[in-house]
């Protein structure tokens, strides 16, 4: 059952996420109904997932066989032990992290302009510090490649992102959470705590057990 309080629906959270990530996976369904998952690099811009590969293979199979295709992206940024809340029960133990899914129908792109593009926006992320030609379709070098590549692009009709960060939990038990971050000192433990803190509903939580005084019934 999904969690509401850890939905994300602020365009802006979502594109900074996707834009900062640059490895997801891959969805598809061959032309007999098998499923595949395909680990790749991507980029997203202006709403649009792009990944590339040969234009020969199972995946290509698939996506000429059946476009419906989904994306997911997820970023796992700290495993939060049962022990932070709880000193007996191992139910507490969890994973917080961001993560974004996204369906819709892959098309095959053919403009060497937008592949040229989007291998620009690939190589922005993969490799920032440049130590390349610009990607040139006028480029000899580049031309043949980019003829001969294949580009993908898929235009969702649905995402849904869910970012996990101790919204639910009471005040208590997110305190103590932060208290076992800022104690283990792991290599995300600081950026996890700070995403806990904006996170946090601004209507706090009661410890769990505590009565709601509205609730109760005045005799």
């Amino acid at each position: 059952m999904r969690r509401n309080e850890f939905t994300v629906t602020e365009e802006k959270e979502i594109d900074a996420f996707l834009s900062g990530m640059s490895f997801g996976f891959l969805g598809t369904v061959s032309e007999d109904g098998r499923p595949r998952v395909t680990p790749l690099n991507f980029v997203y811009d202006q709403g649009i997932f792009y990944f590339h590969g040969s234009r020969i293979g199972e995946k290509i199979d698939h996506l000429k066989a059946n476009p419906a295709v989904s994306f997911s992206v997820a970023d796992e940024y700290a495993v939060i032990p049962s022990y932070f809340t709880d000193p007996n029960l191992a139910c507490p133990a969890t994973t917080y992290f961001k993560s974004v899914t996204a369906s819709g129908r892959a098309e095959i792109v053919t403009d060497v302009q937008e592949k040229a593009a989007v291998f620009t926006l690939l190589m922005k992320k993969l490799q920032p510090e440049g130590g390349y030609d610009p990607i040139d379709p006028a480029n000899p070098a580049y031309a043949p490649r980019l003829r001969n590549v294949a580009v993908v692009k898929i235009v969702p009709d649905q995402v849904t992102a869910k970012f996990k960060f101790g919204q639910n939990l009471a005040d208590d038990e997110r305190n103590r959470v932060l208290c076992g971050l800022s104690s283990r000192g792991g290599s995300r433990d600081l950026e996890t705590a700070e995403l806990i803190r904006v996170s946090a509903p601004a209507e706090p939580k009661k410890k769990r057990g505590t009565p709601d005084r509205n609730s109760e019934i005045n005799e």
